[in-house]
């Protein structure tokens, strides 16, 4: 039986409404979903978990129950967020995928709150391999009303070699016949606040010295089946600074394991680290 999810909102620092929504019961966990992506799609994740914690899944903002970026938007933003969620839940787990979890690790450097962070193939950028020169040309689609030749764009830039082999035409063309009625819609939605989190990544880019401050033990997380070019190296450079880490590689998942058939085993390895099992 699916457990029941309740939705609740809080104020960020800058007045901004973040709704987040619960299920579970057992230690606090919040769970940070990365771009075009929303607290929906973790609900397969967050209803395997519920069983051993109380999961908090943060709707980020800039989708839908939660306010908009806003004009000052930066990754100070989405670290007040997180921090609100927190203060609310008492939540001391947190758990951040792709770009969530560039935000978690951002997060956690700021606040000592949190005891145990996971990320899975985090948007830490090195040496540029996260690039943001699609940015442009997809926001000019964006204003002429071309939201499928935007995401094209963006996913030839961004996706696995698959995807960077193909043609604009052609990716469109893959794309509107995966991505139909809601699930188009949603998309569609998320992609201006994409545009503006991309270019965080790229703001933050060979700034992962940093994370030597987060004092939380980490675990980084990756897919075997991930050919992202980021992943290697960033994860590399991010098990080098951070004080305490540890590696754990998915061998049958790709970068959307998380929330697309790797919940079962991703909860399973969460809820080993977090309750020390066998540790």
């Amino acid at each position: 039986m699916p457990a029941t999810s309740t939705a609740r909102t809080v104020r960020s620092a800058d007045g901004t409404t973040i709704a987040y929504h619960t299920t579970g019961t057992g230690p606090d966990l919040m769970i940070v979903p990365g771009a075009l992506s929303d607290a929906a799609d973790f609900a397969g994740l967050a209803e395997v978990l519920a069983g051993t914690f109380t999961v908090h899944t943060v709707q980020r903002r800039g989708r839908r129950g939660s306010g908009p970026l806003g004009p000052g938007y930066g990754i100070e933003a989405e670290c007040a967020d997180l921090a609100a969620v927190r203060a609310a839940t008492g939540a001391r787990y947190v758990f951040g995928h792709s770009f969530g979890g560039l935000v978690t690790l951002e997060a956690a450097r700021r606040d000592p709150g949190f005891d145990k962070v996971a990320v899975y193939e985090p948007g830490v950028s090195v040496d540029g391999l996260i690039p943001t020169d699609w940015i442009p040309p997809a926001r000019r689609f964006l204003a002429r009303g071309r939201p499928i030749d935007a995401f094209a764009t963006f996913s030839i830039a961004t996706g696995p070699s698959a995807a960077r082999r193909n043609p604009r035409w052609l990716m469109a063309a893959i794309l509107r016949l995966a991505f139909r009625g809601e699930k188009r819609a949603k998309v569609v939605e998320l992609l201006e606040p994409a545009l503006h989190e991309h270019a965080e990544v790229g703001r933050l880019d060979n700034s992962y010295p940093n994370y030597r401050e987060v004092s939380a033990d980490v675990l980084l997380m990756t897919g075997g089946r991930s050919d992202l070019a980021h992943v290697g190296p960033s994860t590399a450079r991010l098990a080098e600074v951070l004080p305490s880490s540890r590696v754990l590689t998915f061998p049958k998942l790709n970068h959307f394991g998380p929330h697309h058939r790797g919940e079962t085993e991703v909860a399973a390895a969460l809820t080993t680290f977090l309750l020390d099992i066998n540790n």
